[in-house]
């Protein structure tokens, strides 16, 4: 049976509401207080699967990259190996097959609840280049800072738009974010002043992990962009639109965006994520040949926000929307950033840019959900918001939802600490 096939079921008991079942097995880092090292699992319902337990007990292979710190070794192997692999460990895991679910010993040595789990940054990142691909987020900011009759820029319908960011800032999921100082400057200042960013951001994001190189000089098809692609993964991109306001003009952003990006700690397969796949929207005018795309490449991944106010007890959803809804896709976007002869690596992180949709609950960023602090959102009848205050909690969840389970991929969460 493929590892897709919703009528799948594990040995160990998973919820239909649960991020992790069979279908699934998305890729992580893991620790524990009695064994500190680093090493390669899945998760499954409640439970990480340690995969270097698998291979010292000889059931999975080829070779021993499941006891690195990061999954790029495994990366590295190639689409064919992420494939009979991923293969191999559902069947091991699957309700009728007794050598997992029988051996107490190997099983000992090899589940962990995910509570009893640390999660670290599942790659090692090689570069971050950060897009622009959402329109209905474009369009926003551009009816902000221009004017509706002129949202989009002129280049913006025929080129993904991307910069790139810093890879050293990238960290995993529940890392607390410090505050970010840097030089802004008001409308109505004379000057620019330095100090702590006063709107402070979140970007709503789906990150694509690049699995597989390509070399300087070449150009890439959309067939061999789809075959570099291992997975996905939740990625925020924290932003200081503040700083980000006075310094991007005229080369973009820089340390409004360079101080932090987390990163959920579960890669999902691009193949966990096939019978997900979707048209995006039309694209009119025509993008170049080298851009034209023949089969789907979305994603029907449904995405929600939410806030844990500082001093609230409980945290409010401030926004829904969906991954279909970009207008250039993952594929797109990695073969325009090849397309100069520029080089791919293992472990490069594109990010899809805000995902934002047309309505105003589907807005994957502050400064669109209080239109730049000007319509200020009410999370209780006595707490607002325009952008983030300092001790806020911030979360995305994002799931496919498929016959009876859904693909899930956990959460990406970060908590705001004060500027130094």
């Amino acid at each position: 049976m493929h590892p897709n096939d919703p009528s799948l079921r594990s040995f160990i008991d998973v919820s239909p509401t649960s991020d992790f079942p069979i279908q699934n097995l998305p890729y992580g880092v893991f620790s524990t207080e009695t064994s500190p090292s680093r090493r390669v699992c899945v998760a499954i319902g409640d439970f990480v699967l340690d995969l270097h337990a698998l291979k010292v007990a000889g059931l999975i292979g080829p070779a021993d990259v499941f006891s690195e710190p990061t999954i790029n070794a495994f990366m590295a192997l190639g689409p064919d190996v992420w494939s009979a692999t991923r293969a191999r460990i559902s069947k091991l895991l699957r309700h009728d097959n007794p050598v997992l679910r029988d051996d107490e010993s190997l099983r000992a040595r090899a589940l962990f609840a995910r509570s009893e789990a640390k999660l670290h940054l599942p790659i090692r990142v090689s570069g971050f280049t950060d897009f622009y691909s959402s329109r209905e987020h474009a369009t926003n900011v551009g009816m902000m800072f221009r004017d509706k009759e002129n949202a989009l820029s002129p280049n913006w319908l025929h080129i993904p738009i991307g910069y790139n960011g810093r890879a050293s800032t990238v960290v995993v999921s529940g890392t607390k974010i410090r505050r970010p100082r840097g030089q802004m400057k008001r409308p109505s200042d004379s000057a620019p002043s330095h100090g702590p960013c006063q709107r402070l951001d979140f970007e709503l994001e789906i990150g694509t992990v690049i699995g597989q190189p390509s070399a300087m000089g070449t150009t890439l098809s959309e067939k061999q962009a789809e075959a570099m692609i291992f997975g996905f993964v939740l990625l925020n991109d924290w932003s200081a639109r503040d700083i980000q306001q006075w310094e991007y003009v005229p080369l973009g952003p820089f340390q409004a965006k360079a101080f932090a990006t987390s990163l959920g700690p579960w890669v999902v397969s691009r193949e966990a994520l096939e019978p997900f796949r979707v048209h995006g929207p039309t694209q009119s005018p025509e993008p170049l040949p080298y851009l034209h795309q023949t089969v789907a490449n979305n994603y029907d991944l449904a995405l929600d926000v939410t806030l844990l106010g500082s001093g609230m007890k409980d945290p409010v959803d401030i926004c829904s929307t969906n991954f279909k809804y970009m207008y250039w896709s993952p594929i797109q976007q990695l073969v325009h950033h090849a397309s100069s002869g520029c080089a791919m690596e293992i472990g490069d992180l594109l990010g899809s840019g805000t995902i934002s949709g047309h309505g105003p609950n589907e807005r994957g960023s502050f400064l669109e959900l209080s239109w730049n602090g000007t319509a200020p959102i009410k999370l209780t009848p006595w707490v607002k918001r325009s952008f983030l205050n300092d001790g806020d909690s911030l979360s995305i969840r994002g799931h496919c939802s498929g016959e009876g389970y859904k693909i899930g991929f956990g959460e990406v969460e970060g908590t705001i600490l004060p500027s130094i």
